[in-house]
Formats: C-alpha cells, sequence, structure tokens
C-alpha cells in the first residue's frame, strides 16, 4: 500500500492530532494486513482514532458499519485512479474532515472493491461450473430414459409383429394354402413388422393411436390374432397421450407373452376405466406357473408404467392360466 502511505504523508502536514490518528491507524492496519484489508475493520480503525460515534465504508454495493452513528452521517465518496472505489461516512458530522481523510483511502478501498469483485466472480465461476455439470447430468439422464423408452418401444411394439410373424410361419406349414398364399401372409406381416420398426425409430406412434386413441389402436393392432378377444365396452373416456401410449405398449407386451408362453390357447383382452383411474387386462387360460414373479416380461412393463404412475399386477396358478392387470390411477 505505498500509494496509500505517499498520500498519507502529503496530508499529515498540516492537520489535527485526531486526524493524524485516523490516518496512522489505517496504516498500521494496512501494514499488517497480508492480503485486501477488511473494510469493517478500517472503518473500526476510522471511527475510534477520530472519536466518532459510527463510521461507515460502502464498497462494492456492500456497507461496512462500525458503531451506531445514531446523528446525522456525514459522507464523501472515495475515488482513485479516476474512478469512485466507494464511500465513507461518519457520525457525528463533527468527527472529522471526511473530505480530505477520503483523498487518502483510494488506495484501500480499491484494494477492498477488487477483493470483493474477484470473490463475486469466484462465485460466479463456481455456480456456472455447477450448472454446466447439473446441465450435463440431465442431458445424460435424458439421454438414458430416451435409450429405455425406444428399447421398450421396440420391445412391446415391434416384437408383437415379430411374434405374429413367427406364428403365422408355425401356420402355414401345417394349412392347405398354396405356395402363394402362404408368401403373401409372410410378406404382409414382414410389412407391418418393418412399419413398426421405422415408426419406432423416428418416435411415431401408431396412426390408430394418435387419430382415434387407445381403443381404436388395440382394435386395429389385435384384429390380425384370431385368438384373442378384445373387450372395449368398458373403455369410456379419452386420456393424455402419454398414458394412452403407454397403455398400448403395455397392453400389446402383455398379449405377446401369452403367446409366448401360452401359445395356441385363447386370450382374453378387457380396457376398462372408473373412477379410481384406466385398467387393461390380458388373460389367457395356458399352463400357468407358481411363481409370478419369475415372469420374464415383469419388469420391464413395471418400468414402463411406472413412467405415468401405474404399476403391474401378474397374478397365475398352474393349469389355472395368467392374468396380466395394469393399472394408472386417475
Amino acid at each position: 500500500m505505498r500509494f496509500f502511505r505517499a498520500g498519507a504523508a502529503r496530508y499529515l502536514r498540516g492537520v489535527r492530532a485526531h486526524e493524524k490518528r485516523a490516518v496512522e491507524a489505517v496504516s498500521d492496519l494496512l501494514a499488517r494486513a497480508r492480503s485486501a484489508p477488511d473494510a469493517r475493520s478500517l472503518a473500526e480503525a476510522i471511527g475510534t482514532a477520530l472519536g466518532a460515534s459510527g463510521c461507515a465504508l460502502t464498497v462494492a454495493g456492500e456497507r461496512y458499519q462500525w458503531g451506531q452513528g445514531a446523528e446525522r452521517w456525514h459522507s464523501r465518496d472515495v475515488e482513485y485512479d479516476g474512478r469512485v472505489q466507494g464511500a465513507l461516512a461518519v457520525a457525528p458530522e463533527s468527527a472529522g474532515p471526511v473530505e480530505s481523510l477520503a483523498e487518502v483511502l483510494g488506495p484501500p478501498l480499491a484494494a477492498v472493491r477488487l477483493a470483493a469483485e474477484t470473490d463475486q466472480l469466484r462465485r460466479d465461476g463456481d455456480a456456472a461450473a455447477r450448472e454446466l455439470v447439473d446441465d450435463r447430468w440431465r442431458a445424460t439422464v435424458e439421454m438414458e430414459q430416451e435409450r429405455r423408452s425406444l428399447e421398450r418401444d421396440l420391445h412391446d411394439g415391434a416384437q408383437h409383429h415379430l411374434v405374429a410373424l413367427k406364428m403365422a410361419m408355425a401356420l402355414v406349414e401345417h394349412d392347405g394354402s398354396t405356395t402363394a398364399q402362404r408368401i403373401e401372409t409372410l410378406q404382409s406381416k414382414l410389412d407391418a413388422a418393418e412399419k413398426a420398426l421405422t415408426d419406432t425409430a423416428a418416435g411415431i406412434l401408431p396412426i390408430p393411436l394418435s387419430t382415434e386413441g387407445l381403443a381404436a389402436a388395440l382394435t386395429a393392432e389385435l384384429a390380425e390374432h384370431p385368438d384373442v378377444e378384445l373387450d372395449t365396452t368398458g373403455f369410456h373416456r379419452s386420456y393424455p397421450p402419454l398414458v394412452e401410449s403407454t397403455m398400448y405398449y403395455a397392453c400389446l407386451e402383455a398379449v405377446n407373452n401369452a403367446h409366448k408362453h401360452a401359445p395356441g390357447d385363447s386370450i382374453g383382452v378387457a380396457l376398462r376405466d372408473d373412477p379410481r383411474g384406466l385398467e387393461f387386462a390380458v388373460s389367457d387360460d395356458g399352463p400357468g406357473f407358481a411363481d409370478a414373479g419369475g415372469n420374464p416380461g415383469l419388469p420391464n412393463l413395471s418400468a414402463r408404467m411406472a413412467t405415468v404412475g401405474g404399476t403391474i399386477d401378474i397374478r397365475s396358478e398352474p393349469g389355472r392360466g395368467t392374468t396380466i392387470t395394469g393399472f394408472v390411477p386417475r
């Protein structure tokens, strides 16, 4: 703080003793400081040396006050290097010549201002770094959610068509249709599977689902399966697109499970809603199993339904078939 000492030397010539004490107190404080001086300590040193009841320094919008200063304050801007560095105020007005003292306080207040601005820049930088990390984390989470969503759509939508194709191939081996008819049937199934894959990759919902709703989409999709009977008489309302698409794919996955584990058996699909919420049930009269928790489709179904606050329940007994129920509360 050599600039302060040089200014103080000029200031001390011809001033009163208590004014000298104020400058000397500030000089001693600066000599002990290893970095930017503490503004509140500066205010205390100045106020004590002047015999003031209160002293305040305002730097970078922050007020550092010592004492009460109940009387009227006398204030003066503190300038250094052609710029206002802060303000000095003492109470009462008779405590000392604030104008003269302010002339030598420029360097210390400039140091205080620079320290405050540096600290603010550091905090802003830390906040920006944390925000960047948060943004990257959110982007990673969203990408993972999208990946899982695409995985579920492929699993529940496209796989449905692939299962149908596999069943059609098995049937043509035993029916009496001509080769041309068999090829035409298989070609139709392949086209449907290809379209499902293309639409899923593009994020496009089936046209009946986006234009006519859940009941129409299930009716159109399950019409090609003579072993599946759909009942939508208990379905009366429309629901948000996310809820309907979730129920659509979950229902198809439940039908796929029935085709896999109960091939050739009858499958019943019921879609219904009531004041409690929206529900589907897929039942088959296949062999069933003892441990429902071991069903490989349950984790995927549960994850899909959880995205809309829904749940999956699976009940099965050996020799008495299986029922998978999906429910989304209102």
